[in-house]
């Protein structure tokens, strides 16, 4: 078993930037794909950024390349989203997952998932 615990989340204005981190605990091989999901009020939880924790690939959907970067400190079993030029669209509550096997870009082929963080931008 994996726990995952994010924290990071707030409120924030537009341009702003926040930085969510995902400490991992427990099993933690069972770890090999690392991802950010979001899921915002009536609407699909969707792939944000994904992370290989046995290397320095990554994965970003369109809508925040260039503005969002994934990364991990492996000492410490953490996984961090630094989100930059935050828009109001980015609004939802996000969640770290884990995945025994390789990245894949939907949220039923993660075995692990923590609780969520919110995550507001709002003027």
């Amino acid at each position: 078993q994996v726990q995952l615990v994010e924290s990071g989340g707030g409120s924030v204005q537009p341009g702003g930037s926040l930085r969510l981190s995902c400490a991992a605990s427990g099993y933690t091989n069972n770890r090999n794909c690392m991802g950010w999901f979001r899921q915002a009020p009536g609407k699909e939880r969707e792939w944000v950024a994904l992370i290989y924790t046995g290397g320095a690939n990554t994965f970003y959907t369109d809508s925040v390349k260039g503005r969002f970067t994934i990364s991990q400190d492996n000492a410490k079993n953490t996984v961090y989203l630094q989100m930059n030029s935050l828009k109001p669209e980015d609004t939802a509550m996000y969640y770290c997952a884990a995945r025994q096997g390789g990245c894949a870009f939907v949220p039923r082929e993660f075995d692990y998932w923590g609780q969520g963080t919110q995550v507001t931008v709002s003027s």
